[in-house]
């Protein structure tokens, strides 16, 4: 027995030996690289040739370091610290527009219905030449923290509209943005709850909604989350909470620090067990809106109808860094209740190059839901009712986020004083037609990552002194390069119009009328009604 004791404990301590020279292993790489690093530093400082600046040669070098893990580990400076800190605190006023740096001014991308720069008769596509006395294009894109300030103090702008220039003042106010932009009921039985954002005000808005539709009648709803990128993991817990019964676990989080590890559970006490519930999803729909979903299909309290979502499983956690400094970190991976971790990005075996392997290219491990459904983890939530489009080309994930897609929607507007109302507002051929007639007349407007490479190639070609031999065969591949450009286009076609619809009802009607528009013509949402109206298809979709 003392024998045993004995081994016992020469075990013990070998084991607690290996550990503790694991541990100092790990602590000396960490000390001899933060070491090289400081001595290096020293060095560049005091002898390189030219004035360093220290704050901004460490702030590169640090977001250079960090993006090599994933896109969401970011480095805050002191500045950039305090003014969330002033945000989050109350004390922060904004005029309600999203803007973009371009050129020489902000260009106002976005405006919330009823914000104070709309009260202004500002409009999307609004160039923002100078805030007060200073000009825009001095500070670059950090000119947009000039628009924000104390809750209820006026700003002055200069603006450039249409070949136009005018000034105006326009009154900041408390963000309060409104992530239930739309609900209503689709017939007598079906209510429809348009859902953009898990922020702090997410559970009571569509709570509100929710119960409102509920006092008119509503015996099944639909939940749209597409789009939605997520959020407040508390207000996912919340929203699933509302058809689930309490102490049931929602999500885990499974980080390499156990303590960081934890388990979140519903608290209260439904509001519905019974009623049947749709939730849409696309491939923009991720973080929390898959926290969502993913429950609920898991516990069989919904049916999931759309495309299969983006699979960001990754949770973040602020880090208080020395002099005021913060850093937002992945600690952990997101599980659903049947164990399935959602993330579709695999970035611990990204490339040199920064391509990032799928979890999906793979094969998707199996889990059960609740009644024995199977549903499988890597790669996002699949729906259990696909609906079927061409997959988006990388010709037209380029027009989406080019010049020119934006561009024609402002001439649209100009163009066009009114609309039909949004419930009946559509695009047809025509409207495609006039649409590819600008592109062919704005192509540098709009440039594919091969019309992108190639003018690189010939304006090296033309530093060498070969670019007028070749002038003739380069316009000649061009021409053929966007040609080809043009014709892919059509192949989402469908999706295009669909988006053009967007953008052109947010500029008459704001986020409302989208949802108003799509909740009267939309095929996924007309796919949902019929299948809540359907509750024997409904219920062998949970039970098969």
């Amino acid at each position: 027995m003392k024998k045993i004791k004995k081994w016992g404990v020469g075990i013990l301590l070998i084991f607690t030996c290996l550990i503790s020279v694991g541990f100092q292993s790990d602590f000396f790489q960490i000390a001899k690289q933060i070491d090289i690093y400081t001595t290096l530093f020293k060095e560049v400082n005091k002898f390189y040739i030219d004035e360093v600046d220290p704050t901004e040669l460490t702030n590169k070098s640090i977001q250079h370091m960090l993006k090599n893990l994933d896109p969401y580990t970011v480095y805050f400076d002191a500045e950039t610290v305090e003014s969330a800190r002033i945000s989050n605190a109350g004390q922060f006023g904004s005029i309600g527009a999203v803007t973009q740096f371009n050129e020489d001014a902000l260009v106002i991308r976005n405006i919330s219905k009823d914000a104070p720069a709309e009260r202004a008769g500002l409009k999307i596509g609004d160039r923002i030449l100078k805030i007060g006395t200073l000009e825009v294009k001095d500070f670059g894109e950090e000119s947009a923290s000039l628009l924000n300030g104390m809750p209820n103090t006026e700003v002055n702008l200069t603006v450039s509209r249409e070949n136009n220039t005018f000034e105006t003042s326009v009154t900041r106010r408390k963000s309060d943005n409104n992530p239930v932009p739309y609900y209503s009921m689709l017939n007598e039985e079906v209510g429809y709850i348009a859902f953009t954002e898990f922020n702090q005000q997410a559970f009571r808005r569509v709570k509100e909604a929710y119960l409102e539709l509920k006092d008119g009648g509503m015996k099944k709803v639909i939940i749209d989350v597409r789009g939605n990128p997520g959020g407040l993991l508390g207000e996912a817990v919340r929203i699933s909470n509302m058809f689930l019964p309490k102490d049931q676990v929602i999500v885990n989080t499974v980080s390499k620090v156990e303590t960081q590890s934890e388990t979140f559970k519903t608290r209260e006490e439904p509001l519905d067990l019974e009623m049947p519930v749709a939730i849409l999803i696309n491939n923009r729909s991720a973080s929390a809106s898959e926290i969502l979903s993913g429950s609920l299909q898991d516990y069989d309290r919904a049916v999931i109808v759309g495309e299969r979502s983006f699979g960001k499983g990754l949770v973040q956690q602020y880090r208080e860094l020395s002099y005021g400094a913060q850093m937002k970190i992945t600690i952990s991976k997101y599980y659903t209740p049947s164990g399935r971790c959602i993330q579709e990005l695999d970035y611990t075996n990204m490339d040199d190059e920064g391509n990032v392997p799928k979890f999906s290219d793979k094969e998707r491990p199996a889990y059960k839901t609740s009644k024995g459904r199977t549903v499988y983890g890597g790669g996002g939530i699949e729906p259990d009712v696909a609906i079927d489009r061409p997959e988006m080309t990388k010709t037209t994930e380029a027009l989406l986020y080019s010049d020119a897609f934006f561009n024609y929607v402002n001439d649209y507007f100009y163009k066009n004083s009114s609309i039909a109302a949004a419930e009946e507002f559509s695009l047809g051929d025509s409207d495609y037609k006039d649409f590819e007639n600008y592109l062919e007349n704005h192509h540098d407007e709009f440039l594919t990552p091969t019309e992108k490479k190639y003018l690189e190639v010939q304006e090296f070609s033309k530093e060498e002194g070969l670019g007028k031999t070749d002038a003739r065969s380069f316009d000649q591949f061009l021409s053929a390069v966007r040609k080809d450009k043009m014709k892919e286009l059509q192949t989402n076609k469908d999706f295009i119009l669909e988006e053009l619809e967007s953008e052109i009802l947010q500029r008459y009607y704001y986020q409302e009328g989208v949802f108003k528009q799509k909740a009267a013509k939309d095929q996924t949402i007309k796919q949902a009604v019929n299948l809540l109206m359907n509750s024997s298809e409904y219920q062998s979709i949970l039970n098969q």
